[in-house]
């Protein structure tokens, strides 16, 4: 086993070019329940006009434009293989429109939406330019919407084993996922008139083929000719056939989102 390096491109704008077909076919969407609470005690409707920033291959936007209704939604985007995705999937809606910009320059006008959502994205932001280019994008009494999903790690013998591989082969894996859990202080600094937190539980169930998949769609999983690729796809493979049940197996989530206004 070589010891865990750095990835390819570490430039969070880049990372996912080469990952950009695995991620649109194989990363996990969110429970519907996150659109109905929005709905429920967010105010979300038809009239609403959202910014989805790192919208990537436009996952949760569709969500937003099928589901949630939305007048309009903006998919900010920076990476140009991610964007080009989302736009050859929902370019046909007319509610659909692709931007290319970041957090901190979205691109868009000044109080010119009712929500910012950021899904599995706002990780790689600059937290504080980030906010600043919120506040200035949204309307007064907007929502600020942060939302990852959570892999859970060791409720089943095979999840135990996948964070065992993902640690062993991974490359800059314990830096990624820690970032993904914002800590208190980091969530008060981004909502200082405070912010609400919901959960929803969330499942997705893979064949080897989507597992597979799954995993070359993360930024700290090694690709084809990093040292560590080939052993961490052989151990994949062992711990699905010795725990897959009927051909699958489960990877389960936390959905976890926060929520405030900034103005």
């Amino acid at each position: 086993m070589t010891k865990a390096g750095t990835p390819f491109d570490t430039e969070p704008t880049k990372r996912f070019t080469e990952r950009v077909a695995n991620y649109a076919a194989y990363r996990p969407k969110y429970p519907a329940a996150v659109v109905e609470f929005m709905r429920a005690e967010l105010g979300l409707s038809a009239s609403s006009v959202v910014a989805d920033v790192g919208a990537g291959t436009g996952i949760w936007t569709e969500m937003l434009l099928r589901e949630g209704g939305c007048r309009k939604v903006f998919a900010v985007e920076p990476n140009d293989a991610m964007r080009a995705a989302a736009e050859n999937s929902l370019g046909e809606m007319s509610n659909f429109e692709s931007l290319n910009g970041t957090a901190e320059a979205t691109t868009l006008d000044a109080a010119s939406v009712d929500f910012v959502t950021a899904a599995q994205a706002f990780h790689w932001f600059d937290a504080r330019a980030a906010r600043a280019e919120f506040a200035r994008i949204l309307k007064p009494g907007g929502w600020l919407v942060l939302l990852w999903n959570m892999r859970r790690v060791d409720t089943t013998p095979f999840l135990r084993e996948l964070e065992r591989i993902l640690r062993a082969y991974g490359t800059d894996y314990e830096r990624i996922v820690a970032a993904e859990n914002p800590g208190p202080e980091l969530m008060a600094e981004v909502f200082p008139r405070g912010h609400g937190t919901r959960s929803f539980a969330h499942e997705q169930v893979l064949d080897y083929e989507a597992l597979r998949g799954r995993w070359l769609s993360a930024s700290y999983v090694p690709l084809a000719g990093h040292p560590n690729h080939e052993p961490m796809f052989d151990a994949l493979r062992r711990a699905f056939d010795e725990r897959q049940r009927g051909g699958v197996v489960s990877i389960e989530y936390e959905s976890v989102v926060y929520y405030g206004q900034l103005l």
